[in-house]
């Protein structure tokens, strides 16, 4: 090859370099999403192993569920959805504290869970007590019902949390407040960062009301005020993991 031949033959090489994307120009890959176009966590999920967080009187003996009820100023009359409610432990102490003219939604996507509380409400006469048989990503309750939702010791556990508050702020009347209780430490440990609960609750259009932990141990309860405005699916983001 004579020397103007070569010298074309490293241009026209040089020239495809030039014109080859790099790794930086080239257009990033969409993040996956699940069906309904809600973003998938940037977390695990723990796995659902009991119906209960915790021993019954280790709970009493901090007060939990006063703490709680007292958090969330719940009141007689209004309508409580207690998601996740497994053997029902808050269930049967938020139904007095709603009182004969309330409701409490006691929803589980665990059917055995469910089936086990509602013979106990029954054998109790608790009349105010609704059961709800739920999905991993719609806890199926009523549109515009419910004044205050729990999600204690379970946030951890949702596999789809966007699609689940996504869901769950349909069910909300204008105010509403949801609580969650859960132990700030990993998730692979059956807990949750607080700013990795928030960021969620957040990216749904969610508004943090106050997050502190809770006397007796039992981990901290975050507040959180329902969505003025439900983004779309699909443009919820996917918050990084903590």
């Amino acid at each position: 090859m004579g020397p103007m031949r070569f010298s074309l033959a490293l241009l026209t090489a040089a020239l495809l370099v030039a014109c080859s994307p790099t790794p930086a120009s080239r257009p990033a890959e969409a993040a996956p999403r699940a069906p309904g176009g809600f973003p998938l966590p940037d977390r695990p999920a723990a796995g659902i192993v009991a119906p209960e967080w915790s021993t019954g009187p280790d709970r009493d003996a901090a007060d939990e569920s006063g703490q709680l009820i007292r958090g969330l100023e719940i009141a007689p009359g209004m309508h409580v959805a207690d998601i996740g409610a497994g053997s029902g432990y808050h269930t049967l102490r938020l139904s007095p504290a709603v009182g004969p003219t309330g409701v409490v939604y006691a929803e589980d996507i665990v059917e055995a869970y469910i089936s086990g509380l509602r013979r106990e409400a029954q054998r109790r006469k608790l009349t105010n007590v609704r059961i709800v048989v739920g999905t991993a990503d719609d806890p199926k309750l009523p549109a515009k019902t419910i004044d205050r939702a729990v999600l204690v010791h379970m946030y951890h556990e949702v596999e789809n949390p966007y699609a689940l508050l996504w869901n769950l702020a349909s069910a909300l009347k204008p105010g509403a407040r949801v609580g969650v209780i859960d132990l700030d430490r990993a998730v692979s440990s059956h807990g949750m960062a607080p700013a990795q609960l928030k960021c969620e609750f957040e990216a749904v259009g969610y508004r943090q009301v106050s997050s502190a932990p809770m006397a007796g141990g039992v981990g901290y309860l975050a507040i959180f005020e329902a969505p003025v405005k439900r983004p779309k699916p699909t443009d919820i983001k996917a918050c990084k993991a903590s």
